[in-house]
């Protein structure tokens, strides 16, 4: 599967489609509603079917609702059974049960097999109604569903999901292999001593988006200005997604260019970002290796990531020897056994690249999928 994203031009048809998405989040908050309902009547949660059913004969009824498909309705009862599947499922642990949405930030709906037609290269229709999209590339394989997506801007944006039916582009070039670190001082240190600097993005922008959100909270509720200050505040936080995105797309394809397997570690994100914060959100480990494994994928590379308790940082890359305790303030220290001097993100890349190289041969035909090595 490729998801493809396109944005809509701005015409003043699209208020249809705006319309269609605050009707969707009615229908889904009225589901909501009788869930909570039949779930303080009778303790369980209310079959997918019977509220389909239930929403058909409501939906004849309603004229507002029909703004939205048919089929756009059913795949919001969808997701609603499968969030109360999992809080029974899961209660102990402190899943919540899905609630409320405000309308004016419900921001989609989804067509699967009907409801929209492609028309020429740039124009779709939905609904009886033809709107025109930026085509900035081509739509190849069949389309599996389609999307309308309101940004926080008020912008549209049309996500289509296809069947991805490119193949590799070639298998194993360079024969070379690397272990990378993250770390919360330097973003990535490679198994060859090479160190790779994140910009700071949110840190660069940390002082207008300060001011844009201050400016906002002053501005009076419901006022145009408010609006237009909200607005201003969102274009902020974008132009730091946006440059963050991009500096990750391509650095993916440079070290994909120059590597064939490359080993990582799972980490505990959501652990780190309670001890540093806001540095860790900015840092995008995450981001960066879903971006990585698609890149790794589509060029027939291999990303192989090690079981986050594996102790890479408290193992000798030279000799083996593995310590008691490591504190995460020391970042250089002398090995007792060899008397080898070794940084911490240095070895810990070391040990990384001998036990991703330990599982993976470089002439295997197999396709070059990530995988999760448990040592």
């Amino acid at each position: 599967m490729k998801t493809l994203k396109f944005k809509l031009y701005n015409h003043q048809q699209n208020r249809y489609l705006k319309w269609s998405i605050n009707a969707a989040g009615v229908i889904y908050n009225h589901c909501i509603a009788l869930h909570r309902r039949y779930y303080r009547m009778y303790g369980n949660h209310l079959n997918c079917a019977k509220l389909q059913s239930y929403r058909v004969k409501l939906r004849q009824r309603k004229p507002f609702w029909q703004t939205v498909g048919s089929q756009a309705v059913q795949e919001l009862c969808q997701p609603i059974e499968r969030a109360y599947l999992l809080f029974f499922k899961h209660h102990k642990k402190g899943v919540s049960p899905p609630g409320f949405k405000k309308i004016k930030k419900y921001n989609s709906f989804t067509l699967k097999q009907a409801g929209y037609k492609f028309i020429g290269g740039t124009r779709v229709k939905i609904a009886n109604r033809v709107y025109q999209y930026w085509n900035s590339r081509e739509i190849e394989g069949t389309v599996k569903t389609l999307t309308i997506k309101r940004t926080a801007l008020g912008e549209l944006l049309m996500v289509v999901v296809v069947d991805d039916v490119s193949e590799p582009e070639a298998k194993f070039k360079t024969g070379k292999i690397a272990g990378f670190d993250f770390g919360w001082k330097t973003f990535l240190t490679i198994s060859d001593g090479t160190k790779i600097e994140l910009p700071q993005f949110m840190k660069q922008s940390i002082y207008a988006i300060k001011t844009a959100s201050r400016q906002h909270s002053q501005k009076r509720k419901e006022s145009a200005n408010r609006e237009r200050a909200r607005k201003n505040l969102v274009r902020k936080h974008e132009d730091v997604a946006n440059r963050g995105c991009n500096w990750f797309w391509k650095m993916a394809h440079e070290l994909t260019d120059k590597l064939d397997v490359l080993c990582f570690q799972i980490l505990n994100i959501k652990g780190m970002q309670r001890l540093w914060g806001r540095k860790i959100s900015d840092l995008a480990f995450g981001e960066f290796l879903q971006i990585l494994q698609w890149v790794a994928t589509k060029k027939a590379r291999q990303v192989v990531f090690l079981w986050r308790g594996y102790p890479s940082s408290k193992t000798c890359s030279d000799c083996g020897h593995v310590l008691e305790s490591l504190d995460i303030s020391v970042r250089e220290w002398r090995w007792p056994s060899c008397q080898s001097i070794n940084g911490r993100e240095e070895n810990a890349a070391l040990k990384i690249q001998a036990v991703g190289a330990s599982t993976v041969r470089l002439g295997d035909v197999r396709q070059a999928m990530p995988a999760i090595i448990a040592v």
